[in-house]
C-alpha cells in the first residue's frame, strides 16, 4: 500500500519551487511552499531564520517523519540559488516547459532535486519504520556561514541524528546516473600581505619596496608539490588567484602589496596545515597571511550508502554509476560530520547558466532512484 496524492508529481512540484524567487541568501515563499507540501505528508516541519548581513538573513527548514523504531535516513539540498544573470530566452522564474526541457534557475541546481525527493515521498510504503528526514537549506550557494552548521545545530536540539545522509546535488555528467559523489576536496582562501615604505622611485635607499618579497614569497609557494593524490582523490593544487599593488603612478614605490591564493586539497592535509605552511613561508619575507577554510575534505568509502545509491541507478537507468571526488565543494562537507554521505542528483551540464534546464524524463527517472534508495536504506 502507498500513500496517493495528485501533488506526486515532480514535474509539477519543481515548477512550483522554481516559480518563487530565491537567490542566495534565501528566504520567504519558497520555504512556505515546501513546508506545505510536506505536512499533508506527516512530517513535522521546522523553519527558522538566522544571521545578519552580509551573509544573511537565511532561513533554513527541517522536517522529519517517524513511523517507528528504525533507522534514521535523510535527504540534504538547497533551495537558494546562483543570481540568473541577464539573456535568458524566457524569465527565469517562470518555469517553462518547451520540448522536453523544465526551463528555470534552480531546475538543475537543486529544485528539481528536491522536487524528485518530496515527489518520491508520496510513493513510499505507508508503514515503512524509521526516521526520514529533510535538511534543506537557503545558503548553499553563498557564504554558507548560516546555513547547514545552523540546521545541524538544530538537529541536535530535536534530538536528530541521521544514520545515512543522501545530498541531492547535481552530481550527474552526461546521463542520469553515470557519476555518484563520495567525496570532496577541501578548499582555503587565504590573503597574502607584506608591507614596504612608501618613497620615489629614484631614492630607493629611503624606501622599502614590498613588491620582490611578495614576489618571492609567491615564487615559493608556486614550487609547492602538495601531493600526487591517492585512490580517490586527485592531487592536491594551489593557485595564485589576485596581485594588487593599487599604485597608479610610474614613479612611487608602493608602501604595500597583496596577493590571495586558492587551494582545493584532498584528505592527505587539513586546512590548518596548509595555513601554518603558507605562513610560515609569509613570515621569512616579513609578510602576513589571513586565512578563511571554507571546508576540509572529507570520504566516505564505498559501502552500504555508495552501494543502495548505485543499485537503484542501475535499476532504474541500467547505468553503472562511477564512484567520484571531482568537483568543487558542496555542504556535504558538513554533513559528513555527522554520518556516512554521499551526493547524487540530476545532470549538471546547465547548472548556473543562462536558460538552466533539466529533462523531464530525468525528474521521473530521480523521482524512482530516490523511492528506492530510501525504502531500502530504512529497511537495513
Amino acid at each position: 500500500m502507498t500513500i496517493a496524492s495528485t501533488d506526486a508529481d515532480p514535474i509539477g512540484i519543481a515548477e512550483k519551487l522554481i516559480a518563487c524567487p530565491s537567490v542566495t541568501p534565501a528566504t520567504g515563499e519558497v520555504f512556505a511552499v515546501l513546508e506545505a507540501m510536506l505536512k499533508p505528508l506527516g512530517f513535522t516541519v521546522d523553519r527558522f531564520v538566522t544571521g545578519d548581513a552580509p551573509d544573511g538573513p537565511v532561513e533554513n527548514l527541517l522536517a522529519w517523519r517517524t513511523t517507528g523504531p528504525g533507522p534514521h535516513f535523510a535527504f540534504a539540498g538547497h533551495l537558494d540559488v546562483v543570481p540568473p544573470g541577464n539573456g535568458w530566452a524566457s524569465d527565469p522564474f517562470t518555469p517553462e516547459v518547451r520540448g522536453e526541457l523544465l526551463y528555470g534557475r534552480g531546475a538543475v541546481d537543486m529544485k528539481g532535486a528536491i522536487a524528485a525527493y518530496v515527489a518520491a515521498l508520496h510513493g513510499l510504503p505507508d508503514d515503512l519504520p524509521g526516521t526520514i528526514s529533510l535538511i534543506v537549506t537557503g545558503d548553499e550557494e553563498g557564504a554558507a556561514v548560516h546555513g547547514t552548521l545552523a540546521l545541524m545545530d538544530r538537529m541536535a536540539a530535536h534530538g536528530l541524528r541521521p544514520d545515512l545522509c543522501l545530498v541531492g546535488e547535481p552530481t550527474s555528467s552526461q546521463r542520469l546516473g553515470d557519476v555518484i559523489k563520495i567525496g570532496r576536496r577541501g578548499s582555503v582562501n587565504m590573503w597574502i600581505s607584506v608591507d614596504g615604505v612608501q618613497g620615489h622611485v629614484a631614492y630607493p635607499h629611503l624606501a622599502d619596496n614590498p613588491i620582490p618579497r611578495l614576489i618571492r614569497i609567491l615564487s615559493a609557494i608556486d614550487a609547492i608539490l602538495l601531493d600526487e593524490g591517492n585512490d580517490w582523490f586527485q592531487a592536491s593544487n594551489i593557485e595564485i588567484t589576485n596581485l594588487d599593488v593599487g599604485n597608479p603612478t610610474t614613479n612611487v614605490i608602493p608602501a604595500a602589496a597583496q596577493a590571495r591564493i586558492s587551494i582545493r586539497f584532498n584528505n592527505q592535509h587539513s586546512g590548518a596545515e596548509l595555513v601554518d605552511r603558507i605562513t610560515a613561508i609569509a613570515a621569512a619575507e616579513g609578510g602576513a597571511v589571513e586565512a578563511k577554510i571554507s571546508g576540509e575534505p572529507f570520504l566516505t568509502e564505498p559501502g552500504m550508502l555508495s552501494g543502495l545509491v548505485a543499485g537503484a541507478i542501475r535499476e532504474v537507468t541500467g547505468l553503472e554509476a562511477e564512484l567520484s571526488t571531482t568537483g568543487g565543494t558542496s555542504d556535504a562537507r558538513f554533513l559528513s560530520r555527522l554520518c556516512p554521505v554521499v551526493e547524487f542528483g540530476l545532470n549538471n551540464a546547465t547548472m548556473h547558466k543562462l536558460d538552466e534546464a533539466v529533462a523531464l524524463d530525468d525528474l521521473k527517472d530521480l523521482t524512482e532512484i530516490y523511492r528506492l534508495v530510501t525504502v531500502r536504506a530504512l529497511a537495513g
